[in-house]
Protein backbone atom coordinates (compact mmCIF):
# COMPACT_ATOMS: atom_id res chain seq x y z
CA UNK A 1 0.00 0.00 0.00
CA UNK A 2 1.32 3.42 -0.98
CA UNK A 3 1.45 6.00 1.81
CA UNK A 4 0.61 9.64 1.05
CA UNK A 5 1.56 12.95 2.64
CA UNK A 6 1.01 16.64 1.91
CA UNK A 7 3.63 19.34 2.43
CA UNK A 8 4.12 23.03 1.81
CA UNK A 9 7.89 22.67 2.12
CA UNK A 10 10.21 24.12 -0.47
CA UNK A 11 11.77 21.64 -2.90
CA UNK A 12 15.03 22.65 -1.23
CA UNK A 13 13.83 20.94 1.95
CA UNK A 14 12.20 17.77 0.62
CA UNK A 15 13.26 14.41 1.97
CA UNK A 16 12.60 12.15 -1.02
CA UNK A 17 14.40 9.96 -3.52
CA UNK A 18 12.92 11.65 -6.59
CA UNK A 19 11.01 14.82 -7.47
CA UNK A 20 8.33 14.86 -10.21
CA UNK A 21 7.73 18.15 -12.02
CA UNK A 22 5.40 19.02 -14.88
CA UNK A 23 6.30 20.44 -18.28
CA UNK A 24 4.17 21.47 -21.25
CA UNK A 25 4.89 21.87 -24.93
CA UNK A 26 5.75 25.32 -26.23
CA UNK A 27 6.72 26.62 -29.65
CA UNK A 28 10.23 27.41 -28.38
CA UNK A 29 10.68 24.26 -26.31
CA UNK A 30 9.36 22.71 -23.09
CA UNK A 31 7.62 24.98 -20.59
CA UNK A 32 8.24 24.23 -16.89
CA UNK A 33 4.92 24.40 -15.04
CA UNK A 34 4.01 25.74 -11.61
CA UNK A 35 5.93 24.42 -8.62
CA UNK A 36 9.27 24.53 -10.45
CA UNK A 37 10.24 28.11 -9.60
CA UNK A 38 12.61 27.21 -6.75
CA UNK A 39 14.25 24.51 -8.84
CA UNK A 40 14.66 26.95 -11.70
CA UNK A 41 16.29 29.49 -9.38
CA UNK A 42 18.64 26.82 -8.02
CA UNK A 43 19.70 26.13 -11.61
CA UNK A 44 20.36 29.80 -12.25
CA UNK A 45 17.18 30.25 -14.28
CA UNK A 46 18.25 27.55 -16.74
CA UNK A 47 15.65 24.84 -16.05
CA UNK A 48 13.95 25.17 -19.44
CA UNK A 49 17.30 25.03 -21.24
CA UNK A 50 18.46 22.01 -19.24
CA UNK A 51 15.25 20.20 -20.15
CA UNK A 52 15.53 21.15 -23.81
CA UNK A 53 19.16 20.02 -23.93
CA UNK A 54 18.06 16.65 -22.54
CA UNK A 55 15.51 16.29 -25.33
CA UNK A 56 12.38 17.12 -23.38
CA UNK A 57 9.36 18.11 -25.48
CA UNK A 58 6.58 18.44 -22.92
CA UNK A 59 4.33 16.19 -25.00
CA UNK A 60 1.87 14.06 -23.03
CA UNK A 61 3.76 11.17 -21.45
CA UNK A 62 7.21 12.56 -22.33
CA UNK A 63 9.74 11.73 -19.59
CA UNK A 64 13.16 13.25 -18.93
CA UNK A 65 15.25 12.46 -15.87
CA UNK A 66 18.31 14.26 -14.54
CA UNK A 67 20.49 14.19 -11.43
CA UNK A 68 20.54 17.30 -9.25
CA UNK A 69 24.23 16.79 -8.31
CA UNK A 70 23.77 18.26 -4.85
CA UNK A 71 21.82 21.35 -5.93
CA UNK A 72 18.78 19.85 -4.20
CA UNK A 73 18.57 17.30 -1.38
CA UNK A 74 16.45 15.21 -3.78
CA UNK A 75 18.96 13.33 -5.96
CA UNK A 76 16.78 12.91 -9.06
CA UNK A 77 14.26 15.05 -10.91
CA UNK A 78 11.78 13.48 -13.33
CA UNK A 79 10.03 15.89 -15.70
CA UNK A 80 6.78 14.57 -17.19
CA UNK A 81 4.91 16.12 -20.10
CA UNK A 82 1.26 17.12 -19.92
CA UNK A 83 0.93 18.16 -23.56
CA UNK A 84 -0.04 21.50 -25.05
CA UNK A 85 -1.65 24.21 -22.96
CA UNK A 86 -5.10 25.40 -24.03
CA UNK A 87 -4.26 28.89 -22.76
CA UNK A 88 -1.03 30.90 -22.78
CA UNK A 89 1.55 30.40 -20.01
CA UNK A 90 0.74 33.87 -18.70
CA UNK A 91 -2.65 32.61 -17.63
CA UNK A 92 -1.05 30.02 -15.39
CA UNK A 93 0.50 32.86 -13.43
CA UNK A 94 -2.84 34.63 -13.34
CA UNK A 95 -4.46 31.49 -11.98
CA UNK A 96 -1.87 31.38 -9.22
CA UNK A 97 -2.64 34.97 -8.29
CA UNK A 98 -6.37 34.27 -8.17
CA UNK A 99 -6.18 31.99 -5.13
CA UNK A 100 -7.94 28.67 -4.56
CA UNK A 101 -11.22 27.75 -6.19
CA UNK A 102 -13.92 26.51 -3.86
CA UNK A 103 -15.01 22.96 -4.70
CA UNK A 104 -18.78 23.40 -4.85
CA UNK A 105 -19.45 20.66 -7.33
CA UNK A 106 -20.03 23.16 -10.13
CA UNK A 107 -17.98 25.65 -12.08
CA UNK A 108 -14.70 25.44 -13.96
CA UNK A 109 -12.81 23.47 -11.31
CA UNK A 110 -14.92 20.38 -11.92
CA UNK A 111 -16.84 20.82 -15.16
CA UNK A 112 -15.64 18.68 -18.07
CA UNK A 113 -12.58 17.70 -16.06
CA UNK A 114 -10.96 21.03 -16.96
CA UNK A 115 -8.29 22.55 -14.76
CA UNK A 116 -7.61 26.26 -14.59
CA UNK A 117 -4.61 27.50 -16.52
CA UNK A 118 -5.23 25.45 -19.64
CA UNK A 119 -4.45 21.92 -18.40
CA UNK A 120 -7.12 19.26 -18.43
CA UNK A 121 -7.50 17.33 -15.18
CA UNK A 122 -7.19 14.01 -16.98
CA UNK A 123 -3.94 15.21 -18.58
CA UNK A 124 -2.58 15.87 -15.09
CA UNK A 125 -3.92 12.53 -13.88
CA UNK A 126 -2.20 10.66 -16.70
CA UNK A 127 1.04 12.58 -16.32
CA UNK A 128 1.13 11.79 -12.61
CA UNK A 129 0.50 8.12 -13.32
CA UNK A 130 3.15 7.99 -16.04
CA UNK A 131 5.75 9.49 -13.72
CA UNK A 132 5.01 7.24 -10.75
CA UNK A 133 5.02 4.14 -12.96
CA UNK A 134 8.42 5.17 -14.34
CA UNK A 135 9.74 5.52 -10.79
CA UNK A 136 8.89 1.95 -9.75
CA UNK A 137 11.73 0.71 -7.59
CA UNK A 138 11.99 4.14 -5.94
CA UNK A 139 10.83 4.32 -2.35
CA UNK A 140 9.90 7.96 -1.72
CA UNK A 141 8.62 10.35 -4.38
CA UNK A 142 7.58 14.00 -4.11
CA UNK A 143 5.60 15.77 -6.82
CA UNK A 144 4.81 19.40 -7.63
CA UNK A 145 2.19 18.51 -10.25
CA UNK A 146 -0.62 19.78 -8.03
CA UNK A 147 0.88 23.26 -8.46
CA UNK A 148 1.10 22.98 -12.25
CA UNK A 149 -1.40 25.82 -12.74
CA UNK A 150 -0.72 27.73 -9.56
CA UNK A 151 -2.90 27.36 -6.47
CA UNK A 152 -5.04 24.29 -7.16
CA UNK A 153 -8.67 23.64 -6.35
CA UNK A 154 -9.70 20.37 -4.69
CA UNK A 155 -10.64 18.70 -7.99
CA UNK A 156 -7.18 19.35 -9.41
CA UNK A 157 -5.56 18.11 -6.21
CA UNK A 158 -7.63 14.94 -6.44
CA UNK A 159 -6.72 14.44 -10.09
CA UNK A 160 -2.99 14.54 -9.33
CA UNK A 161 -3.39 12.34 -6.26
CA UNK A 162 -5.51 9.84 -8.19
CA UNK A 163 -3.10 9.65 -11.08
CA UNK A 164 -0.11 9.21 -8.79
CA UNK A 165 -1.75 6.46 -6.73
CA UNK A 166 -3.14 4.69 -9.79
CA UNK A 167 0.37 4.72 -11.24
CA UNK A 168 1.65 3.00 -8.10
CA UNK A 169 -0.63 0.00 -8.61
CA UNK A 170 0.90 -3.45 -8.96
CA UNK A 171 -0.61 -6.94 -8.90
CA UNK A 172 1.83 -9.36 -7.34
CA UNK A 173 -0.46 -11.90 -5.73
CA UNK A 174 0.82 -14.79 -7.81
CA UNK A 175 4.50 -13.85 -8.16
CA UNK A 176 7.18 -15.57 -6.14
CA UNK A 177 9.85 -13.41 -4.55
CA UNK A 178 12.44 -14.63 -7.03
CA UNK A 179 10.37 -14.32 -10.20
CA UNK A 180 11.68 -11.91 -12.83
CA UNK A 181 13.06 -8.44 -12.29
CA UNK A 182 9.78 -6.70 -11.47
CA UNK A 183 10.36 -3.51 -9.53
CA UNK A 184 8.30 -2.67 -6.47
CA UNK A 185 5.87 0.24 -6.83
CA UNK A 186 6.58 3.58 -5.16
CA UNK A 187 5.75 3.20 -1.48
CA UNK A 188 5.46 6.85 -0.40
CA UNK A 189 4.19 9.90 -2.34
CA UNK A 190 4.36 13.46 -1.00
CA UNK A 191 2.24 16.12 -2.70
CA UNK A 192 3.77 19.60 -2.65
CA UNK A 193 1.11 22.32 -2.32
CA UNK A 194 1.08 25.97 -1.33
CA UNK A 195 -0.25 27.59 1.82
CA UNK A 196 -3.52 28.61 0.14
CA UNK A 197 -4.44 25.03 -0.80
CA UNK A 198 -3.05 23.23 2.22
CA UNK A 199 -6.34 23.11 4.15
CA UNK A 200 -8.16 21.45 1.24
CA UNK A 201 -5.34 19.15 0.22
CA UNK A 202 -5.66 16.60 3.01
CA UNK A 203 -9.31 15.85 2.29
CA UNK A 204 -8.71 15.87 -1.47
CA UNK A 205 -5.95 13.28 -1.14
CA UNK A 206 -8.09 11.19 1.24
CA UNK A 207 -10.99 11.12 -1.21
CA UNK A 208 -8.63 10.33 -4.05
CA UNK A 209 -7.26 7.44 -2.03
CA UNK A 210 -10.75 5.99 -1.56
CA UNK A 211 -11.49 6.23 -5.28
CA UNK A 212 -8.15 4.63 -6.14
CA UNK A 213 -8.72 1.83 -3.62
CA UNK A 214 -11.98 1.10 -5.46
CA UNK A 215 -10.23 1.02 -8.83
CA UNK A 216 -7.50 -1.20 -7.39
CA UNK A 217 -10.10 -3.63 -6.04
CA UNK A 218 -11.51 -4.03 -9.55
CA UNK A 219 -8.03 -4.45 -11.03
CA UNK A 220 -7.20 -7.10 -8.44
CA UNK A 221 -10.39 -9.05 -9.11
CA UNK A 222 -10.03 -8.86 -12.89
CA UNK A 223 -6.38 -9.92 -12.70
CA UNK A 224 -7.13 -12.88 -10.44
CA UNK A 225 -6.97 -16.22 -12.30
CA UNK A 226 -10.51 -17.55 -12.89
CA UNK A 227 -9.75 -20.81 -11.11
CA UNK A 228 -9.25 -18.76 -7.95
CA UNK A 229 -12.44 -16.72 -8.40
CA UNK A 230 -15.51 -18.93 -9.03
CA UNK A 231 -18.92 -17.35 -8.29
CA UNK A 232 -19.05 -18.60 -4.70
CA UNK A 233 -15.64 -17.10 -3.89
CA UNK A 234 -16.54 -13.83 -5.61
CA UNK A 235 -19.70 -13.67 -3.49
CA UNK A 236 -17.65 -14.27 -0.33
CA UNK A 237 -15.21 -11.51 -1.28
CA UNK A 238 -18.11 -9.14 -1.98
CA UNK A 239 -19.69 -9.94 1.37
CA UNK A 240 -16.42 -9.35 3.20
CA UNK A 241 -15.62 -6.00 1.57
CA UNK A 242 -19.19 -4.77 1.89
CA UNK A 243 -19.57 -5.89 5.47
CA UNK A 244 -16.43 -4.02 6.51
CA UNK A 245 -17.99 -0.65 5.55
CA UNK A 246 -21.62 -1.15 6.56
CA UNK A 247 -23.07 -2.19 3.20
CA UNK A 248 -25.84 -4.76 3.59
CA UNK A 249 -25.30 -8.04 1.71
CA UNK A 250 -27.71 -10.72 0.54
CA UNK A 251 -26.46 -13.75 -1.40
CA UNK A 252 -28.85 -16.01 -3.33
CA UNK A 253 -27.68 -19.59 -3.86
CA UNK A 254 -28.93 -22.09 -6.46
CA UNK A 255 -32.11 -22.94 -4.56
CA UNK A 256 -32.97 -19.29 -3.97
CA UNK A 257 -32.30 -18.54 -7.63
CA UNK A 258 -34.63 -21.34 -8.68
CA UNK A 259 -37.32 -20.21 -6.24
CA UNK A 260 -36.97 -16.66 -7.54
CA UNK A 261 -37.27 -17.55 -11.21
CA UNK A 262 -33.77 -16.45 -12.21
CA UNK A 263 -33.57 -18.71 -15.24
CA UNK A 264 -30.88 -16.71 -17.01
CA UNK A 265 -28.33 -16.96 -14.21
CA UNK A 266 -29.14 -20.62 -13.62
CA UNK A 267 -29.07 -21.43 -17.32
CA UNK A 268 -25.65 -19.88 -17.89
CA UNK A 269 -24.26 -21.46 -14.74
CA UNK A 270 -25.58 -24.98 -15.31
CA UNK A 271 -22.66 -25.98 -17.52
CA UNK A 272 -20.13 -25.34 -14.77
CA UNK A 273 -19.11 -27.36 -11.73
CA UNK A 274 -19.05 -24.02 -9.90
CA UNK A 275 -22.62 -22.96 -9.00
CA UNK A 276 -23.91 -19.43 -9.74
CA UNK A 277 -24.83 -16.74 -7.25
CA UNK A 278 -26.73 -13.44 -7.18
CA UNK A 279 -25.44 -10.83 -4.73
CA UNK A 280 -27.50 -7.84 -3.62
CA UNK A 281 -25.64 -4.95 -1.98
CA UNK A 282 -27.35 -1.99 -0.33
CA UNK A 283 -25.92 1.24 1.04
CA UNK A 284 -28.33 3.29 3.16
CA UNK A 285 -26.83 6.46 4.59
CA UNK A 286 -27.62 7.27 8.18
CA UNK A 287 -31.07 8.77 8.60
CA UNK A 288 -32.65 7.31 5.46
CA UNK A 289 -36.12 5.80 5.79
CA UNK A 290 -36.71 2.08 5.31
CA UNK A 291 -39.42 2.82 2.74
CA UNK A 292 -37.18 5.01 0.60
CA UNK A 293 -36.73 3.63 -2.89
CA UNK A 294 -33.13 3.47 -4.15
CA UNK A 295 -31.92 6.61 -5.85
CA UNK A 296 -29.60 4.52 -8.00
CA UNK A 297 -29.40 0.81 -8.78
CA UNK A 298 -26.19 -0.49 -10.32
CA UNK A 299 -26.10 -3.86 -12.07
CA UNK A 300 -22.81 -5.48 -13.11
CA UNK A 301 -22.20 -8.51 -15.32
CA UNK A 302 -20.32 -11.14 -13.33
CA UNK A 303 -19.22 -13.98 -15.61
CA UNK A 304 -16.18 -15.21 -13.70
CA UNK A 305 -14.90 -17.00 -16.79
CA UNK A 306 -16.37 -17.11 -20.27
CA UNK A 307 -15.47 -20.06 -22.48
CA UNK A 308 -18.40 -19.25 -24.73
CA UNK A 309 -20.21 -22.38 -23.56
CA UNK A 310 -21.12 -24.79 -26.34
CA UNK A 311 -20.71 -21.87 -28.77
CA UNK A 312 -17.05 -22.21 -27.85
CA UNK A 313 -14.69 -19.27 -28.28
CA UNK A 314 -11.40 -19.69 -30.19
CA UNK A 315 -8.47 -20.41 -27.85
CA UNK A 316 -6.88 -16.98 -28.28
CA UNK A 317 -10.16 -15.24 -27.46
CA UNK A 318 -10.38 -17.18 -24.20
CA UNK A 319 -7.00 -16.09 -22.88
CA UNK A 320 -8.34 -12.88 -21.33
CA UNK A 321 -11.89 -13.98 -20.49
CA UNK A 322 -11.21 -13.72 -16.79
CA UNK A 323 -12.20 -10.07 -17.37
CA UNK A 324 -15.86 -10.94 -17.92
CA UNK A 325 -16.74 -10.12 -14.32
CA UNK A 326 -15.37 -6.56 -14.52
CA UNK A 327 -18.88 -5.09 -14.42
CA UNK A 328 -19.76 -6.86 -11.20
CA UNK A 329 -16.40 -5.92 -9.69
CA UNK A 330 -17.03 -2.29 -10.61
CA UNK A 331 -20.43 -2.27 -8.91
CA UNK A 332 -18.99 -3.86 -5.77
CA UNK A 333 -16.13 -1.34 -5.65
CA UNK A 334 -18.49 1.60 -6.19
CA UNK A 335 -20.78 0.58 -3.32
CA UNK A 336 -17.81 0.09 -1.00
CA UNK A 337 -16.30 3.46 -1.93
CA UNK A 338 -19.66 5.23 -1.56
CA UNK A 339 -19.95 3.85 1.96
CA UNK A 340 -16.40 4.89 2.83
CA UNK A 341 -17.17 8.39 1.57
CA UNK A 342 -20.49 8.29 3.46
CA UNK A 343 -22.31 9.55 0.37
CA UNK A 344 -25.85 10.69 1.26
CA UNK A 345 -27.52 8.53 -1.39
CA UNK A 346 -29.44 5.26 -1.23
CA UNK A 347 -27.67 2.77 -3.53
CA UNK A 348 -28.37 -0.83 -4.45
CA UNK A 349 -25.93 -3.02 -6.37
CA UNK A 350 -26.64 -6.31 -8.13
CA UNK A 351 -23.94 -8.85 -9.00
CA UNK A 352 -25.22 -11.80 -11.11
CA UNK A 353 -22.34 -14.30 -10.94
CA UNK A 354 -21.89 -17.40 -13.10
CA UNK A 355 -19.23 -19.32 -14.98
CA UNK A 356 -19.95 -20.09 -18.65
CA UNK A 357 -18.58 -23.57 -19.42
CA UNK A 358 -19.25 -26.23 -22.10
CA UNK A 359 -20.08 -29.37 -20.12
CA UNK A 360 -22.66 -32.02 -20.92
CA UNK A 361 -25.08 -30.12 -18.72
CA UNK A 362 -24.63 -26.76 -20.47
CA UNK A 363 -27.43 -24.95 -22.25
CA UNK A 364 -27.61 -25.63 -25.98
CA UNK A 365 -28.19 -23.28 -28.89
CA UNK A 366 -31.98 -23.16 -29.44
CA UNK A 367 -32.77 -23.87 -25.77
CA UNK A 368 -35.38 -21.56 -24.20
CA UNK A 369 -34.86 -20.03 -20.75
CA UNK A 370 -37.46 -18.28 -18.60
CA UNK A 371 -35.96 -15.19 -16.99
CA UNK A 372 -37.10 -13.25 -13.94
CA UNK A 373 -40.57 -11.86 -14.55
CA UNK A 374 -41.51 -14.59 -17.01
CA UNK A 375 -39.84 -13.43 -20.23
CA UNK A 376 -38.84 -16.43 -22.33
CA UNK A 377 -35.60 -16.20 -24.30
CA UNK A 378 -34.41 -18.42 -27.11
CA UNK A 379 -30.66 -18.92 -26.73
CA UNK A 380 -29.27 -18.91 -30.26
CA UNK A 381 -25.68 -18.39 -29.12
CA UNK A 382 -24.42 -19.50 -25.72
CA UNK A 383 -21.54 -17.02 -26.00
CA UNK A 384 -24.06 -14.20 -25.61
CA UNK A 385 -24.51 -15.21 -21.99
CA UNK A 386 -23.86 -11.92 -20.22
CA UNK A 387 -27.16 -10.44 -21.35
CA UNK A 388 -28.97 -13.48 -19.92
CA UNK A 389 -27.65 -12.97 -16.38
CA UNK A 390 -28.11 -9.22 -16.71
CA UNK A 391 -31.72 -9.69 -17.84
CA UNK A 392 -32.47 -11.47 -14.57
CA UNK A 393 -30.67 -8.87 -12.46
CA UNK A 394 -32.18 -5.89 -14.29
CA UNK A 395 -35.70 -7.27 -13.89
CA UNK A 396 -35.10 -7.79 -10.18
CA UNK A 397 -33.48 -4.37 -9.75
CA UNK A 398 -36.53 -2.72 -11.35
CA UNK A 399 -38.80 -4.32 -8.74
CA UNK A 400 -37.30 -1.99 -6.11
CA UNK A 401 -38.54 1.02 -8.16
CA UNK A 402 -35.18 2.83 -8.24
CA UNK A 403 -35.07 6.34 -9.62
CA UNK A 404 -32.27 5.32 -12.02
CA UNK A 405 -30.80 2.00 -13.18
CA UNK A 406 -27.33 1.74 -14.73
CA UNK A 407 -25.81 -1.54 -15.81
CA UNK A 408 -22.18 -2.07 -16.73
CA UNK A 409 -20.80 -5.04 -18.62
CA UNK A 410 -18.05 -6.42 -20.81
CA UNK A 411 -20.88 -7.28 -23.14
CA UNK A 412 -19.85 -7.31 -26.80
CA UNK A 413 -16.83 -7.57 -29.05
CA UNK A 414 -18.77 -5.16 -31.24
CA UNK A 415 -18.01 -2.41 -28.71
CA UNK A 416 -14.31 -2.85 -29.42
CA UNK A 417 -14.90 -2.79 -33.18
CA UNK A 418 -16.94 0.40 -32.90
CA UNK A 419 -15.05 2.39 -30.27
CA UNK A 420 -11.70 0.71 -29.71
CA UNK A 421 -9.98 -0.40 -26.53
CA UNK A 422 -10.16 2.81 -24.51
CA UNK A 423 -13.66 4.24 -25.00
CA UNK A 424 -16.80 2.65 -23.55
CA UNK A 425 -20.18 2.90 -25.22
CA UNK A 426 -23.27 4.05 -23.33
CA UNK A 427 -26.85 3.72 -24.51
CA UNK A 428 -30.31 3.71 -23.01
CA UNK A 429 -32.94 6.34 -22.39
CA UNK A 430 -31.83 9.88 -23.06
CA UNK A 431 -31.99 11.36 -19.57
CA UNK A 432 -30.09 8.47 -18.02
CA UNK A 433 -27.49 8.47 -20.78
CA UNK A 434 -26.94 12.19 -20.28
CA UNK A 435 -26.33 11.66 -16.56
CA UNK A 436 -23.77 8.93 -17.18
CA UNK A 437 -21.96 10.93 -19.88
CA UNK A 438 -21.80 13.96 -17.58
CA UNK A 439 -20.34 11.86 -14.77
CA UNK A 440 -17.75 10.39 -17.14
CA UNK A 441 -16.76 13.85 -18.34
CA UNK A 442 -16.29 15.01 -14.75
CA UNK A 443 -14.28 11.93 -13.78
CA UNK A 444 -12.03 12.04 -16.85
CA UNK A 445 -13.06 8.64 -18.25
CA UNK A 446 -13.85 8.13 -21.93
CA UNK A 447 -17.46 7.24 -22.77
CA UNK A 448 -19.33 7.79 -26.00
CA UNK A 449 -23.15 7.94 -26.27
CA UNK A 450 -24.58 5.47 -28.77
CA UNK A 451 -28.12 5.19 -30.21
CA UNK A 452 -30.61 2.36 -29.98
CA UNK A 453 -32.09 2.50 -33.51
CA UNK A 454 -35.62 0.99 -33.44
CA UNK A 455 -35.02 -0.96 -36.65
CA UNK A 456 -32.35 -3.08 -34.95
CA UNK A 457 -34.81 -4.40 -32.36
CA UNK A 458 -36.51 -6.62 -34.94
CA UNK A 459 -33.32 -8.71 -35.21
CA UNK A 460 -34.12 -10.18 -31.78
CA UNK A 461 -37.51 -11.56 -32.78
CA UNK A 462 -37.80 -15.30 -32.10
CA UNK A 463 -40.08 -17.79 -33.81
CA UNK A 464 -40.51 -19.85 -30.62
CA UNK A 465 -40.08 -17.48 -27.66
CA UNK A 466 -40.55 -13.85 -26.61
CA UNK A 467 -37.14 -12.86 -27.98
CA UNK A 468 -33.79 -14.33 -28.98
CA UNK A 469 -30.53 -13.53 -27.24
CA UNK A 470 -28.77 -12.57 -30.52
CA UNK A 471 -29.80 -11.58 -34.01
CA UNK A 472 -31.22 -14.50 -35.92
CA UNK A 473 -29.16 -15.90 -38.77
CA UNK A 474 -25.90 -14.83 -37.19
CA UNK A 475 -26.29 -11.19 -38.21
CA UNK A 476 -23.55 -8.96 -36.78
CA UNK A 477 -24.80 -5.51 -37.73
CA UNK A 478 -24.81 -3.12 -34.77
CA UNK A 479 -23.93 -5.87 -32.30
CA UNK A 480 -23.34 -3.49 -29.39
CA UNK A 481 -26.66 -1.77 -30.02
CA UNK A 482 -28.56 -5.04 -30.43
CA UNK A 483 -27.18 -6.07 -27.03
CA UNK A 484 -28.56 -2.84 -25.60
CA UNK A 485 -31.96 -3.56 -27.13
CA UNK A 486 -32.01 -6.98 -25.49
CA UNK A 487 -31.32 -5.51 -22.05
CA UNK A 488 -33.94 -2.79 -22.50
CA UNK A 489 -36.62 -5.52 -22.59
CA UNK A 490 -36.00 -6.16 -18.87
CA UNK A 491 -36.33 -2.56 -17.69
CA UNK A 492 -39.80 -0.96 -17.64
CA UNK A 493 -40.07 1.87 -20.15
CA UNK A 494 -40.89 4.43 -17.45
CA UNK A 495 -37.64 3.71 -15.54
CA UNK A 496 -34.57 5.79 -16.49
CA UNK A 497 -31.89 3.32 -17.56
CA UNK A 498 -28.44 3.33 -19.13
CA UNK A 499 -26.23 0.47 -20.27
CA UNK A 500 -22.42 0.83 -20.40
CA UNK A 501 -20.41 -1.59 -22.52
CA UNK A 502 -16.80 -1.75 -21.26
CA UNK A 503 -15.66 -4.80 -23.24
CA UNK A 504 -12.52 -3.06 -24.50
CA UNK A 505 -11.67 -0.52 -21.78
CA UNK A 506 -11.87 -3.06 -18.94
CA UNK A 507 -8.64 -4.70 -20.09
CA UNK A 508 -5.30 -3.43 -21.38
CA UNK A 509 -3.51 -6.18 -23.24
CA UNK A 510 -0.78 -3.86 -24.46
CA UNK A 511 1.85 -1.72 -22.79
CA UNK A 512 0.96 0.47 -19.78
CA UNK A 513 0.06 4.09 -20.52
CA UNK A 514 -0.66 7.04 -18.26
CA UNK A 515 -2.14 5.72 -15.03
CA UNK A 516 -3.35 2.53 -16.74
CA UNK A 517 -1.37 -0.69 -16.15
CA UNK A 518 -1.24 -3.82 -18.24
CA UNK A 519 -4.15 -6.13 -17.40
CA UNK A 520 -7.28 -5.06 -15.56
CA UNK A 521 -7.84 -1.30 -15.76
CA UNK A 522 -10.67 -0.60 -13.30
CA UNK A 523 -12.15 1.71 -15.92
CA UNK A 524 -15.69 2.94 -15.12
CA UNK A 525 -15.42 2.96 -11.30
CA UNK A 526 -14.61 6.67 -11.16
CA UNK A 527 -17.58 7.41 -13.43
CA UNK A 528 -19.97 5.33 -11.32
CA UNK A 529 -18.70 6.95 -8.13
CA UNK A 530 -19.09 10.41 -9.66
CA UNK A 531 -22.60 9.47 -10.81
CA UNK A 532 -23.51 8.36 -7.29
CA UNK A 533 -22.26 11.69 -5.95
CA UNK A 534 -24.18 13.60 -8.60
CA UNK A 535 -27.38 11.73 -7.79
CA UNK A 536 -26.89 12.50 -4.09
CA UNK A 537 -28.23 16.01 -4.39
CA UNK A 538 -28.72 19.19 -6.32
CA UNK A 539 -25.19 20.34 -5.60
CA UNK A 540 -23.81 17.39 -7.55
CA UNK A 541 -20.80 16.95 -5.24
CA UNK A 542 -17.65 15.81 -7.03
CA UNK A 543 -16.35 12.58 -5.49
CA UNK A 544 -13.55 11.59 -7.82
Amino acid sequence: MTVTAVTTSSVLDLDADALVIGIATGKDGPIPLGGTETLDAALGGRLAKVLADLGATGKAGDLVRFATLGILPVPTVLAVGVGALSSPPAQITAAADAGPVEDTGAGTDTDAGAASGGIDHEALRRAAGTAVRALAGTTRVATTLALATGTPGPAQLRAVAEGSLLGAYAFGEFRTTSAGNHRSPVSEITFVVDEASQSAAGDAVRRAGIAVDAVALVRDLVNTPPGHLPPTVFAEIAARHAGEVGVTVEVLDEQALADGGFGGILGVGQGSANPPRLVRLEWRPAGSQASDRPALALVGKGITFDSGGLSLKPAAAMEWMKIDMAGAASVLATLVAAARLNLPVHLVGWLPLAENMPSGGAIRPSDVLTLRGGTRVEVLNTDAEGRLVLGDALARAAEDSPALIVDVATLTGAQIVALGQRTAGVMGRDGAVDQVVAAARESGESLWPMPLPPDLRKALDSSVADLANVAGGGGRDGGMLVGGHFLSAFVPEDVPWAHIDIAGPAWNGGEPYGHTPRGGTGMIVRTLLQLAGNVAGNQRPSVR
